[in-house]
């Protein structure tokens, strides 16, 4: 998996809008979230409303971006089901970008900062993990840091991916 103070590798993936996605140009004047996942993945069913909290949580100041290893219409029916608003990029089927971030399972979280470093990286689902990103994007938005993930809501605290 890609690792914190490596550069993010570039890439444009085609969007379930419609419309096409490039890092670094799209990003370049603030942080990116990357969510790897798949229709299939029952951790990131668990992971999804998390991180879609993250972005009604921040909303503006950085950029968050699903990329789905599945095709298109696959893609957008996850999207459909679990309430994602923000765009989904369609890296099926030749995994272009998922071979160059390397995640070993999915979700995969990887956190971009603005000037085109890996600041964080995870996969699986961890709350722990998901409050740090909340941290970082609250310092990077300068908003103030919310518990996103909280210890006590009837879901388990970890889960791999």
């Amino acid at each position: 998996m890609t690792e914190a103070g490596t550069r993010a590798a570039p890439f444009t993936l085609p969007g379930i809008d419609g419309r096409h996605y490039s890092l670094p140009q799209d990003s370049q004047d603030c942080p990116t979230l990357l969510v790897f996942f798949k229709s299939t993945c029952g951790t990131c069913d668990l992971a999804f409303p998390y991180i879609n909290r993250l972005k009604d949580t921040y909303p503006e100041g950085w950029r968050l971006w699903a990329i789905a290893q599945d095709p298109p219409e696959t893609a957008r029916e996850y999207a459909r089901r679990h309430g994602i608003g923000y765009p989904v990029l369609v890296d099926a089927p030749a995994y272009q970008v998922s071979k160059a971030y390397d995640p070993p399972a999915t979700p995969a979280l990887v956190l971009i900062d603005a000037a085109g470093a890996v600041a964080y990286a995870t996969h699986g689902f961890a709350k722990d993990d998901l409050n740090e990103l909340s941290r970082r994007i609250a310092a990077y938005t300068g908003a103030e840091a919310r518990i996103v993930a909280p210890p006590d809501d009837g879901n388990p605290s970890f889960r791999p991916g």
